[in-house]
């Protein structure tokens, strides 16, 4: 880092922010395969926020891809990168007092540790969307399975990249068995103490 920059701290505390919003700032990640559900749990739980007076904000992998991180492809240490800059964003968002709700495959154990220990632990909870990969092929929303399956699409996470399951998520769902309301449920439930 150049010996240029140096920090300007703000002349409100995080503590003022939190009394003005009525929140203790939380980043939501949410992690699994692609179709498992995450964006449609992600804005199903920013709407409850929101219609519940909550400051929260969603970064979805795919709308981030359009700007921050458009110049990225999809290969390892570029999805690390991807998952440094959202996590960083994150822990912004949360200084400032909001929610951020994350919602990224984020496949591998190391780059969510690396999540984890920029937002900090404390900031941080992981949800694992545990919807299988049949389910989550059958959906193929995109037609991203079948391109893979083709080889007309390399490094897809479940066909030719590997998921590593998270060994133990702060909170657990699986969208072919659970209603999206039910989901939201569970995963307020475990931001107990943060909606003061």
């Amino acid at each position: 880092m150049s010996s240029n920059l140096r920090w300007h701290g703000g002349h409100l505390s995080f503590e003022e922010r939190c009394r003005l919003l009525r929140q203790s700032p939380l980043t939501i990640w949410f992690t699994g395969l692609s179709g498992a559900g995450k964006s449609t749990l992600a804005f199903a739980l920013e709407r409850r926020l929101v219609t519940d007076g909550r400051a929260a904000f969603v970064l979805d992998g795919d709308n981030i891809r359009h700007g921050l991180c458009s110049d990225l492809d999809f290969s390892s240490g570029a999805r690390s990168e991807n998952i440094r800059r959202v996590a960083e964003v994150a822990r912004l968002f949360n200084e400032a007092g909001l929610f951020s709700i994350c919602s990224l495959i984020s496949p591998f154990f190391h780059d969510r540790e690396m999540a984890r220990n920029i937002i900090g632990a404390d900031r941080y909870l992981e949800v694992y969307v545990a919807t299988p990969l049949p389910e989550c092929e059958r959906r193929d929303v995109k037609g991203l399975y079948a391109k893979a399956r083709a080889g007309e699409l390399s490094n897809f996470t479940g066909v030719d990249m590997p998921y590593e399951i998270p060994l133990s998520p702060a909170c657990q769902v699986d969208t072919s068995c659970m209603s999206v309301d039910a989901c939201v449920d569970q995963i307020v439930a475990n931001m107990a103490g943060r909606l003061s």
